[in-house]
């Protein structure tokens, strides 16, 4: 095949499919396993083993609890609107799965090399709300719509600080594209944006925690005054499709994380030459170290800190969160001036 020319149609089709294939399988395993490392980490924490009975150390664990989901009953209310209660969680997890579609793993692997990437982002993470949304309506409960009541609020508000704070990373950038983000990081006089932009850093990880409905801001669950909240009324595979799409979306915050501030799957430039080793080290484990970290802490802080109130949440986000990413934009336009 000639230099510049591109490949046959149906060989495209089939390397877009090897690619989905080999990200959701490798992204189902750590959902699962993921669900395994936290149980054991929180276990460790408050002074207990967590899982240690299915197979050497429960390493089987996740292999029962995913049998023990798909034989339950699936249970559905005769107060709920039926159509409704069945695709909520489908659509959770749907669009928790299509956001993996345009974050490059690999300066080469990424299944949709698309120039917004970003912003698709941003917009299929307020689609899977919708999912919460109808999940709390179609329920007839009145805990689960009140924890769908909760979701709404809380994404209205954290999407704006959240959305703020990557406009800093895209303006210094100067691209939507993750892959260019990385590239510029790589060449900028820090190596890493977390430097620069300490303030849109620390606002996206909070908004992260938030979108993601993990604690200390999982008020849509809220077992202490809401049952379950939206997932109330759900049983089976079902309710396994939610918590499915929760630690996927966990990894695609670590991953935008791990892209936006943390360089990706590079070391910063300074830390490199100070220890040459770490060049020999792949770009793909490099980024999943970084991501490892992240998903570390959402379980070390789900440990730590306890569930804020609701009024407090709200206010975090409108009279903080906001006020401090606008400040990040405006430093960051200031060095794009300055010219650093």
């Amino acid at each position: 095949m000639a230099l510049g020319e591109s490949l046959p149609l149906h060989l495209e089709i089939l390397i877009v499919l090897i690619k989905i294939a080999i990200v959701l399988g490798v992204f189902l395993f750590h959902a699962a396993y993921t669900v395994y490392a936290e149980r054991k980490i929180l276990g460790r924490m408050q002074a207990r083993l967590g899982p240690r009975e299915v197979g050497p150390y429960g390493l089987l664990q996740p292999i029962a609890d995913l049998v023990k989901l798909l034989f339950k009953e699936d249970i559905v209310p005769a107060e709920a609107h039926k159509t409704l209660f069945k695709i909520a969680p489908l659509l959770v997890l749907t669009f928790a799965i299509v956001n993996l579609s345009v974050i490059p793993f690999h300066p080469s692997f990424i299944i949709a090399d698309v120039n917004l990437g970003v912003l698709l982002i941003l917009a299929f993470a307020g689609l899977g709300t919708y999912g919460i949304i109808l999940a709390g309506y179609s329920s007839g409960s009145k805990y689960s719509l009140l924890g769908g009541l909760r979701s709404a609020s809380q994404i209205l508000s954290y999407e704006i600080p959240l959305s703020l704070s990557l406009a800093g990373v895209i303006l210094y950038a100067e691209s939507f594209h993750l892959r260019d983000i990385v590239e510029v990081q790589v060449n900028s006089l820090f190596g890493i944006n977390v430097f620069p932009q300490i303030l849109g850093f620390i606002v996206f990880l909070i908004c992260a925690f938030a979108e993601t409905n993990r604690a200390p801001f999982d008020l849509p669950e809220a077992e202490s005054e809401l049952v379950a909240g939206y997932i109330t009324e759900y049983s089976g595979f079902r309710m396994g499709l939610f918590f499915l799409g929760e630690y996927i979306s966990m990894y695609v915050m670590a991953l935008l994380i791990s892209i936006c501030y943390f360089g990706g799957w590079a070391f910063p430039w300074w830390l490199a030459n100070a220890l040459p080793f770490l060049k020999a080290i792949p770009p793909t484990l490099v980024l999943a170290l970084k991501v490892y970290f992240f998903i570390f802490l959402f379980i070390w802080v789900r440990a730590t800190f306890p569930r804020y109130r609701f009024d407090q949440l709200m206010s975090m986000s409108w009279k903080i969160l906001i006020p401090l990413s606008l400040i990040n934009f405006l430093i960051v336009a200031l060095i794009k001036w300055l010219g650093v």
